[in-house]
């Protein structure tokens, strides 16, 4: 892995509560051929929030996504980029995101940082909402939920509707989680609680990822709130989900309710 940075913003503040502007706030957006959207997400980002840094990473895009994030790193000092390769999958990349974050930026310039897809379908402009909601609610962590009132799914394929609520569904029956978008990718989580819940290793490589740290976050005690968002399905390029990324999720969160039982925890 290697990581090409541009100039450094000056220090944002304490970081004990993310600002409006979003002084404080890292947006960590993980990519793999996404170079038709990613300047495109860029630019929303920056707009919701214009005081926010971005780390772009790429997971070894053959279409030029990684070099597309350089010429825009070289044109903005608030982002940065990192390189995996080979593709080592979205739970790696977001693991070694968040020890760059934590070898890089001191707490009283990044204490939250935020996860977001680079296909348009986490929409930039509910980012305020969800740094509000930590402001105010004392969250821990925040997840950007479609299945909250008030949040949607739009444009969704109804198996691709069906497959995420059963996942849902089953997910936080296993786990006994108390959150109704276990599985949504959207979030935003207080520095201090992200650096504790991945101190232990991380082996979850697919989307079950967002399951596994919402799990973490919840067993740990700490606070978690959803706010509603509008999920809308990509307009360009191809969506990672693949039947060998179910099949990894059902495994892992089975094992992990049936260890969770025998441990004898209780009900969250």
């Amino acid at each position: 892995m290697s990581a090409s940075r541009s100039q450094e913003l000056p220090v944002a503040g304490s970081g004990a509560d993310p600002a409006p502007d979003g002084r404080g706030v890292l947006v960590v957006v993980p990519t793999y051929d996404e170079r038709a959207n990613l300047p495109g997400i860029v630019e929303r980002v920056l707009a919701a929030a214009p005081a926010v840094r971005l780390l772009v990473v790429d997971d070894g895009s053959p279409d030029g996504t990684g070099e597309l994030a350089d010429e825009l790193a070289a044109a903005d000092p608030r982002i940065t980029v990192l390189h995996h390769r080979p593709k080592r999958g979205l739970g790696a990349a977001y693991v070694d995101a968040f020890a760059h974050v934590m070898a890089t930026h001191q707490a009283d310039d990044v204490g939250w940082i935020v996860q977001m897809d680079a296909d348009g379908s986490h929409a930039p402009e509910d980012l305020p909402s969800m740094l509000a909601a930590a402001r105010t609610e004392g969250a821990d962590l925040v997840l950007g939920s479609r299945y909250v009132p008030g949040g949607r799914v739009v444009d969704w394929p109804w198996y691709r509707n069906a497959l995420s609520r059963a996942a849902n569904v089953y997910s936080r029956r296993a786990l006994r989680l108390p959150v109704r978008d276990v599985t949504g990718g959207y979030r935003l989580f207080r520095r201090p609680v992200l650096e504790a819940v991945t101190a232990s290793p991380v082996s979850s490589q697919g989307y079950c990822f967002q399951v596994d740290l919402t799990f973490r976050v919840q067993r740990a005690g700490f606070t978690v709130r959803e706010v509603p968002i509008v999920f809308t399905e990509r307009s360009a390029g191809a969506s990672k989900m693949s039947g060998a990324v179910v099949r990894e999720a059902l495994w892992r969160v089975t094992v992990w309710a049936v260890r969770d039982r025998l441990a004898g925890r209780p009900r969250t």
